[in-house]
């Protein structure tokens, strides 16, 4: 990855941060840590991964697609979609207002760039397995990405999915996991461990391997080896869970917290970024 690209990558970044955190120190709160955890690959995938413009936005069957399973992360998600620029800076002022397009969980009836509502955890990324099978049967170019959270990983259905997505040798699709050892209530490892994902998704058939979720140049390399894989691809991203919000890095309690808009602020600033 060159200097420039990798330079616009972390100020799109930095942007989308900026928009996340203000939407949620506006709303008194909201699911800082997941939500900021993810903004990387975010980026990445919308800014240089996907095949998504403000063209072919509407037509989903004609593009790549996303679809966040982890779906409560959803503010990082339209942090990245206000920084490319498919809404607009006053919807920030909304998250989870009575008529709100920035629910709370992701809606795809409400948001633009939104390609399924999400909130049951793992139902997300049977949908995902879905459509990459849908575009094989329709010869439709279009690849699919989808995140799941490490705390998600509990679920059955995440492992019915995966089996199945194995099966079918799905290799137009590409998913990523947030590990950031950290879930609701607790400590992921203590809760339920989910480790050795790396050897567990090998295990199920897929290409597995794990990066630093935060590394543009890692996310890129990963994401690229997998253009012509027969089989489909988890990338186990090593994350801090409310990067870029110290408050929240700081607490286990980071799942969803109470904050001010004044501690919103002081966090933007530190960035160095604008919403």
């Amino acid at each position: 990855m060159d200097a420039e690209k990798l330079a616009n990558l972390e100020a799109a970044a930095r942007k989308s941060r900026a928009a996340a955190i203000h939407m949620m120190g506006w709303a008194g709160g909201g699911h800082i840590g997941g939500a900021l955890s993810i903004i990387e690959t975010l980026v990445y995938l919308y800014f240089e991964a996907m095949d998504i413009t403000a063209e072919n936005i509407a037509t989903p069957a004609e593009r790549d697609r996303f679809v966040l399973s982890k779906g409560h992360a959803g503010p990082g998600l339209y942090g990245v979609l206000h920084a490319r620029g498919f809404i607009p800076d006053e919807w920030l002022d909304t998250l989870n207002q009575p008529g709100t397009k920035l629910p709370s969980h992701c809606n795809m009836a409400l948001t633009p760039g939104v390609d399924f509502t999400t909130g049951s955890l793992g139902q997300g990324f049977s949908v995902a397995v879905g459509m990459a099978l849908a575009n094989r049967i329709a010869a439709r170019p279009g690849r699919v990405y989808t995140l799941i959270g490490d705390g998600e990983s509990q679920e059955g259905q995440i492992w019915e999915s995966a089996m199945f997505a194995a099966h079918q040798g799905l290799g137009n699709l590409v998913a990523f996991t947030d590990n950031n050892k950290l879930q609701l209530d607790g400590v992921t490892k203590d809760i339920l461990a989910v480790e050795d994902l790396v050897a567990k998704w090998r295990a199920f058939g897929w290409w597995a391997v794990r990066i630093d979720g935060h590394d543009f140049a890692a996310i890129d390399q990963a994401v690229t080896a997998t253009a012509d894989f027969p089989a489909p691809t988890m990338i186990v991203l090593e994350t801090v869970k409310s990067k870029g919000f110290g408050p929240g890095e700081k607490t286990v309690k980071n799942h969803h917290m109470a904050f001010t808009y004044e501690e919103a602020e002081k966090a933007i600033a530190e960035l160095g970024a604008a919403k």
